[in-house]
């Protein structure tokens, strides 16, 4: 995994530039009830006044979130807030709330999260004049890490201090701008530029209106924070400044079939795939593999590489992204023999509905579920796929010849292609009847024809430079 990684003030100026365009924007208050949004957490209230959404803090309550129904991955969001000074709050961003207790891995570190509790990335709204602090717009992780901007990934306080004193407007309404692209999180406060952060921990979640708690500060009692013109521009097949500059380029510009062709042979397939919205989509068939449509692949061949890209499966489904992908061999039955129709073989990043599909039960110890390098190695237990219908980011880094996977911000397992240990796995699975299997030098990046509706987006690669 690439190192997490900050930005001097320099080069954040210089990529602070908020005219990125895609899409449609979608307003997020309704100006009538709360469809759409759950509370979490605390007992603060909510209500709608007019055009705004109003938080209102409760004694002896814990952190109080509003959140959305829906999940948001790249996006650029805009809104206006207005606040006492007496009270905190924010807006939660790709953030998550997990039934059971989980743990994350950063830095060496173990972090617990109990269950029910909302964490992710908060724009902060931090007016405090008693503190002398003006943190407002910076980005604090809630409930892990603590403040990631200024703090941990960048920002020098002192001079984040003095710009926010002077660009924040007390008593007024003031405007926020938040572009989350990849790893990349970048906010504004009334058009001057504030925090920019990579990380890569959570890459999609809901988003929250938080009401801070309050303790049994009766003198606070009632302080409220108000929300108006909250609107979100979902972004796809889109590069940020950052991104570009990291080297990332995208693997499919979400419009054409640019870039990539049959497994079969050298055009796309003239039926079983769908572009539209901005999406590449398996068109529903039976569940057949490769017996419609059949599997696409990238023109070129990778080595080296790390990949993303977002997927999103429909129920019962079945597919996957392989990799070292040689079309050239013959495809293979549940046995190893050569078969007369098939997916294109290749190391494959299982895309399964672990819940409803019988391959998930095949196989050995779980190797055939979400996220498992196919028939070889299975997932971490602790993975944490999205719902059906919600979108997915997988990412796989291959490096010599180190391996990994990773599912929602979570590396779910690593290896190494040509050890003992690979050679040992290979020799139990159905792909023992291939000699050197997952050990060629390169390979095509493949998308799999399962016969099931399995969509992708934003499909990215960086490769080192020797390569391309």
């Amino acid at each position: 995994m690439i190192a997490d990684q900050h930005l001097t003030l320099a080069a954040l100026l210089a990529l602070s530039s908020p005219c990125l365009q895609a899409g449609d924007w979608t307003g997020l208050l309704n100006g009538t009830n709360l469809s759409g949004w759950t509370r979490r957490g605390g007992e603060a209230t909510y209500t709608i006044e007019g055009d705004a959404m109003v938080g209102t803090s409760v004694l002896n309550t814990p952190n109080t979130f509003l959140c959305t129904d829906r999940i948001y991955g790249d996006f650029v969001l805009e809104y206006e807030f207005q606040v006492d000074p007496r009270l905190n709050s924010g807006v939660q961003i790709r953030s998550e709330c997990q039934d059971t207790p989980t743990e994350i891995q950063w830095q060496g570190k173990t972090i617990k999260i109990p269950a029910g509790r909302v964490h992710g990335y908060q724009v902060e709204i931090d007016p405090d004049p008693q503190k002398n602090r003006w943190w407002t717009a910076g980005l604090y992780d809630e409930a892990r890490r603590g403040w990631l901007y200024p703090g941990a990934l960048g920002g020098e306080k002192k001079l984040f201090t003095e710009q926010g004193r002077e660009w924040f407007k007390p008593g007024k309404w003031n405007r926020v701008r938040v572009e989350a692209i990849g790893d990349s999180i970048q906010t504004w406060l009334n058009g001057k530029p504030r925090a920019h952060i990579r990380d890569s921990l959570t890459p999609r979640g809901f988003i929250a209106l938080q009401v801070h708690d309050i303790g049994n500060q009766r003198d606070v009692e009632g302080a409220q924070v108000r929300w108006r013109n909250l609107r979100i521009q979902e972004l796809a097949n889109t590069l940020s400044a950052a991104e570009k500059a990291d080297g990332w380029k995208l693997l499919w510009n979400g419009k054409s079939t640019r870039g990539w062709r049959s497994a079969r042979g050298d055009a796309f397939p003239k039926q079983g795939w769908e572009i539209k919205d901005g999406m590449l989509t398996v068109v529903e068939s039976g569940g057949g593999e490769a017996v419609a449509g059949g599997d696409i692949i990238t023109r070129d061949r990778y080595s080296d590489f790390e990949l993303k890209l977002d997927f999103k499966i429909s129920r019962g489904a079945n597919s996957g992204i392989k990799y070292f992908c040689q079309p050239n061999l013959d495809p293979i039955t549940g046995t190893g023999a050569k078969a007369a129709t098939g997916s294109a073989i290749g190391l494959e990043f299982q895309i399964l509905d672990d819940e409803r599909h019988p391959d998930a039960k095949l196989g050995r110890d779980g190797n055939r579920t979400m996220g498992s390098l196919y028939d070889l190695i299975p997932a971490a237990p602790t993975k944490r796929p999205s719902p059906i219908g919600e979108w997915n980011t997988a990412h796989i880094l291959s490096n010599g010849r180190h391996v990994e996977h990773w599912l929602n911000g979570q590396k779910v397992l690593e290896y190494e292609r040509g050890s003992p240990e690979f050679r040992e796995t290979v020799a139990r699975s159905k792909y023992h009847t291939l000699p050197g299997f997952g050990e060629w030098p390169d390979g095509h990046i493949l998308l799999q024809d399962h016969g099931n509706a399995v969509s992708f987006r934003n499909l990215k690669i960086r490769v080192p430079a020797r390569q391309h």
